[in-house]
């Protein structure tokens, strides 16, 4: 029996070592086939390639739905984050919804109890940007509004986010906007919150330098920057950008409106305010005519 199991064993070792051996050798022979460039070669691998591959087919479906229950799973967990994050969102909107509605309830009766009125150079006339005119020498913008619109040359323009630039031009249909970034271009503005004043000049560039601060060491990046109203340009107090500063160090304006995308704009009504040259004339209106004489003081007198 013992000499059996040893013979058995002897004989598993050699026919072991010889499928090693030919498997090696036809993986070498597979591989060195594979690798023969000849069109009678590529043929035949074709051919075995559409015999062979097809029939793996059903070992692959077992990977495959695993795969997609994976996916479906990560799908699954996606959007429940998603779900929970659009539910809190809801509830902020919520709470903000609230809270416009009781300032807006609020705001209404302030300005019912004290008969406010409105300045009319907060209306406004929303137009269509029709064409850019646009050139290396001038930067500019055509709108389908114009006199017959009660345009007026010098009105100021944005496009809901901050200051585009101002009429320069009107016809009866279409109006010209010169844009900030316009060589032309000079606003006076204030910075926020140092106070200081200064010159946004256009250049040409996405970034107009601020010119003529007055005290650049009180300018941070990141200021917010709007009109000044001097000079009577623009209304006081339009948001035109944040402050940045540029590759060569100088002040330079980030505007907030988007220039590369000016669909609509909207011309501010700027009404110029009545001068005053004799502010007594508010208290009591010039008398007309003669001023009667009172007899009684005329008779205490003498």
């Amino acid at each position: 029996m013992a000499a059996d199991r040893n013979s058995s064993i002897d004989y598993a070792r050699p026919i072991r070592r010889l499928l090693i051996a030919g498997l090696v050798l036809f993986l070498l022979a597979l591989f060195a086939f594979w690798r023969i460039d000849s069109p009678r070669v590529e043929r035949m691998r074709m051919q075995i390639v559409d015999r062979v591959v097809p029939g793996f087919d059903w070992a692959l479906v077992p990977v495959t739905k695993t795969w997609e229950l994976i996916e479906g799973f990560q799908s699954y967990a996606r959007l429940a984050e998603q779900n929970q994050e659009l539910r809190r969102e809801l509830r902020q909107m919520k709470a903000w919804k609230e809270a416009a509605l009781q300032l807006e309830q609020e705001n209404a009766k302030l300005l019912d109890l004290n008969k406010v009125r409105l300045d009319p150079k907060l209306t406004y006339v929303t137009g269509v940007v029709m064409a850019d005119s646009g050139s290396p020498f001038r930067q500019s913008v055509l709108l389908n509004v114009g006199a017959r619109d009660g345009i007026v040359d010098g009105w100021a323009t944005t496009d809901g986010l901050g200051l585009v630039g101002r009429i320069s031009g009107v016809g009866r249909t279409t109006s010209r906007v010169i844009l900030l970034t316009d060589p032309n271009s000079r606003v006076p503005v204030t910075i926020q919150p140092s106070g200081q004043r200064a010159v946004l000049a256009g250049d040409n560039s996405t970034n107009p330098a601020l010119d003529f601060v007055e005290d650049p060491a009180l300018v941070q990046p990141g200021d917010r920057v709007v009109s000044s109203g001097d000079g009577g340009v623009f209304p006081a107090g339009l948001l035109v950008g944040h402050v940045a500063l540029g590759r060569d160090r100088q002040l330079r304006v980030r505007l907030s409106a988007e220039y590369d995308r000016l669909e609509f704009l909207r011309v501010l009504r700027s009404h110029a305010g009545e001068v005053l040259h004799d502010p007594g004339a508010l208290i009591a209106p010039a008398p007309i005519g003669p001023v009667p004489v009172d007899s009684t003081a005329e008779a205490r007198d003498d």
